[in-house]
């Protein structure tokens, strides 16, 4: 029995590692080029004309979306037109702009 408890405390810890690293992983997210193409404060979101975002599995040559952003300070600092680099993720299921740099 101290085995078994022994290898649930490990792995107890493993999970708990792995679920303080997940934020750190979120940073390491791959930047995409994309165009501002309309900005949307009143909705926190942002349309942006991009190439594939590999970590979406979104391998289109080229398409237009709209995103949630998830800092919306970020939407005061862009207009349409705006050439910019961003990472995007699912956050809670939406698929959301994470970082952004003109």
């Amino acid at each position: 029995m101290p085995h078994l408890m022994t290898h649930y405390i490990a792995t107890l810890f493993l999970m708990s590692a792995l679920a303080l690293s997940w934020p750190a992983a979120a940073q390491n997210t791959p930047l995409v080029s994309g165009q501002v193409t309309k900005v949307d404060p009143s909705a926190n979101k942002i349309t942006i004309k991009h190439g594939p975002i590999k970590n979406l599995d979104m391998n289109e040559k080229s398409m237009t979306m709209v995103f949630a952003v998830q800092d919306p300070g970020v939407l005061t600092k862009l207009k349409p037109g705006d050439k910019i680099r961003f990472a995007a993720e699912r956050v809670n299921g939406i698929i959301t702009v994470i970082k952004v740099q003109k």
